[in-house]
């Protein structure tokens, strides 16, 4: 079994990541802003730390085999989180010797059968765009980075299903504006791809196996 660091780890995606790595027997550093708030982590080693710094990132992922980022501060301006999230990732993990990342993304940015951002279709909510533009840029920033760091985002291809339960399956699909997984299933495609990874430097959807 491994070191798994999780970035964001007291969220609804990161405290589901922890359960599922420690679930799979794998040693868990749960990364949050106060540890204070987050006793509930219990099996995990809880400490405090601030994703947007490539040195905390460096100090406290060195040791670990990979790192999960599910990160969100809802008192930053997404386009200004996300991509100094990535960045710090990109640097700190690989000073640490950290080569597998597998970030948390949104559907918004996957793009649908003509290759247009499903941001951009007509009728998608523009009251989220800001936290879409914030993701289409950390994306960006991984993108452009070389090949020493072996990355992947994770999306779901529709939305989340708030009140799902872990069921253990999910199927890797085309982004869809009606498909939805839990957060259980999801945790359980992050754990997948750093477990037996099979996705490399890309970007893919995740929904609810069919029955």
């Amino acid at each position: 079994m491994g070191k798994i660091i999780v970035f964001g780890a007291g969220g609804r995606a990161g405290r589901s990541a922890v359960g599922e790595a420690l679930r799979r027997g794998h040693q868990v550093t749960a990364v949050v802003r106060d540890p204070d708030r987050h006793r509930h982590l219990t099996g995990a080693a809880v400490r405090a730390g601030d994703v947007t710094e490539a040195g905390a990132v460096a100090r406290l992922a060195a040791g670990h085999d990979a790192a999960i980022m599910a990160a969100y501060d809802a008192g930053a301006r997404p386009d200004a989180f996300f991509p100094a999230a990535a960045r710090a990732l990109l640097d700190g993990l690989t000073r640490a010797g950290v080569g597998r990342l597998v970030a948390l993304g949104l559907a918004a940015t996957l793009e649908t059968a003509d290759g247009t951002p499903l941001m951009d279709t007509p009728g998608f909510p523009q009251e989220f765009r800001p936290i879409c533009l914030g993701h289409a840029a950390a994306a960006a920033v991984l993108r452009s980075s070389d090949d020493r760091m072996d990355w992947l985002i994770v999306s779901p291809a529709g939305d989340f299903d708030h009140a799902g339960a872990r069921s253990g399956r999910y199927a890797v699909a085309a982004v869809d504006m009606a498909g939805r997984i839990s957060y259980g299933d999801l945790a359980v495609a992050l754990l997948d791809e750093i477990d037996t990874p099979r996705h490399h430097r890309t970007h893919i959807g995740v929904t609810a196996a069919p029955r």
